[in-house]
């Protein structure tokens, strides 16, 4: 047994902790022991189905059991799991399926209707696994030969005998796609095991914590970040199956939430809510993630825990943490660890000085520690390791203690008048607006080259908000170059499934007949 292999680590806890708590979800506990005899039976299920070593499963789940045990099951034959954005339709969908070339899809009955628009289109799949009613899939799809999952589970045989390796591929996961087209991150049980020690090391996480995630299992911070730390712990992780703002604190209860992480706009969309009083009345001591804004010491006080940022990405793990045993300096996203050697480069790859704006590059220490490549892209694993070094597209600055300070993305940044704009430093302007629930800040084409900078907002339930005064809030907290032209009054901003904005569809739509334009109302 390999410790150092995700399925060689569920054999070790189970041995050693039996019938104690690994995974919680509505649906009721999950013991070590359970999830290490279950996704045994499934091993020898998908391998019946004619699943081999290193071959690609693909998985269409929502949060629930199944997800998880599909998961170690395909792990434990040595096959590689990629779950795929539930929200993925048409092109994208059918692209992303053909890109993983799997034979077999692993689908919740409410998501197989996504398939039905492109089922010619789909070049490998040749087996559907159903969670549900597989019969009424079958109906619907009759080009495919379709099983129902909970036929597969076939009790009482031998573990198979595990060949991976720590550098064996184990799963892909998809980046979040908000900018451009979603490439697959190819991730070894080495990238999966070591990253959750260091969340555990450097979170100073503890095998009584329940570790809760309210975001989808087929982002790192479900399964990598959540549920294999508590894999490496022998602790609880509590998987909820979607981020609700007005059940969020209902649900931390219910599952005995120790510790959760946030991302984009849920930390905001929380602290907008109306004081309660019962804000204080939960178990959480710590919650971690990215952006924290200004107003986390507020929150902290409201909800009695500790605040903590960091920096990660999909391709390369969590590479930064501010340090739990000091004073927190706002604006930070932490120091690198030191499996990582990170630096901040100019356009042509040289090192900017301290305090200067540059792109985040990085290089490991130890082997398996950044995604082996993009799957099925070799041209984009190539443009992303520019002289060696591993480059995000974030940018940064740095201080003379070697902290990083979050500026934005490099293709998020609105070029005007021969100024770069961050729209995230933007961003944070307008959110500490009283009247302003969310918002969204980007480029739009300008009549007189370059761009122009654009708000969509949504304003807190209830309330109006006029373009006019947001402006002037804007004028005399921002340098004049980065005040908005136009604003856009929404009900909702397009999501992806983590929270994350989709600017790209922002950019597409553009100034509309309903947008509010400075200039003619100057």
């Amino acid at each position: 047994m390999n410790a150092r292999t995700i399925d060689g680590l569920l054999s070790l806890r189970a041995a050693e902790l039996g019938d104690r708590c690994f995974l919680r979800f509505r649906s009721g506990d999950l013991s070590f022991t359970t999830v290490d005899e279950r996704a045994t039976e499934l091993a020898h299920a998908f391998s019946d189905l004619g699943v081999a070593r290193r071959d690609l499963v693909a998985m269409l789940l929502p949060n629930c059991p199944e997800f998880a045990l599909v998961w170690f099951g395909l792990a434990r034959l040595g096959a590689v799991s990629a779950p795929i954005n539930t929200a993925s339709r048409g092109g994208v969908l059918a692209h992303v399926l053909n890109l993983t070339r799997a034979e077999i899809v692993v689908v919740d009955e409410d998501f197989a209707e996504a398939l039905e628009p492109i089922v010619t289109r789909l070049e490998h799949v040749r087996a559907l696994v159903v969670r549900g009613d597989h019969r009424l899939v079958a109906e619907r799809l009759p080009r495919l030969r379709v099983l129902g999952l909970s036929q597969l589970e076939a009790a009482g045989r031998r573990p198979p005998a595990s060949r991976n390796e720590e550098q064996d591929l184990a799963m892909l996961l998809f980046t979040s796609g908000t900018t451009g087209r979603s490439k697959g991150c190819e991730l070894s049980h080495r990238y999966a095991v070591r990253h959750a020690e260091l969340i555990v090391e450097h979170l100073q996480l503890r095998s009584d914590d329940v570790l809760y995630c309210p975001f989808p299992l087929f982002h790192l911070d479900a399964t990598v970040l959540t549920v294999m730390p508590a894999l490496v712990l022998g602790a609880t992780a509590a998987l909820g199956e979607r981020f609700s703002v007005s059940g969020f604190w209902d649900e931390v209860r219910a599952f005995g939430a120790t510790v959760f992480d946030f991302m984009g706009a849920s930390l905001t969309l929380l602290h907008k809510c109306p004081p309660a009083p019962d804000d204080h009345d939960n178990p959480v001591r710590l919650a971690w993630g990215v952006p924290l804004p200004d107003f986390g010491s507020d929150f902290e006080r409201r909800f009695a825990l500790r605040l903590t940022e960091l920096y990660g990405l999909t391709d390369a793990g969590v590479v930064m943490f501010e340090p739990q045993d000091e004073p927190r300096r706002p604006g930070t996203c932490g120091r690198p660890v030191e499996a990582f050697d990170v630096r901040l480069f100019d356009e042509s790859d040289n090192e900017v000085p301290v305090g200067e704006v540059g792109e985040i590059v990085l290089r490991p220490r130890e082997p398996g520690l950044t995604a082996d490549g993009y799957y099925g892209m070799p041209e984009e694993s190539l443009a992303v390791r520019g002289n060696l070094w591993f480059h995000t597209g974030d940018l940064a600055r740095r201080d003379v203690d070697g902290f990083y300070y979050f500026v934005g993305r490099r293709h998020d940044v609105i070029r005007r008048r021969g100024e770069n704009i961050s729209a995230f430093e933007v961003e944070e302007v307008i959110n500490a607006h009283p009247d302003v629930l969310e918002v969204a800040a980007f480029g739009v084409p300008s009549e007189l080259s370059e761009e122009d900078v654009m708000l969509s907002i949504v304003p807190r339930p209830g309330l109006l908000l006029d373009p006019a005064a947001i402006v002037e809030f804007s004028t005399e907290r921002m340098a004049r170059h980065m005040v908005p032209r136009y604003v856009d009054i929404v009900t909702e901003l397009p999501r992806t499934p983590t929270e994350k904005v989709e600017k790209y569809r922002l950019v597409q739509l553009g100034v509309t007949e309903r947008t509010w334009d400075r200039e003619s109302n100057a």
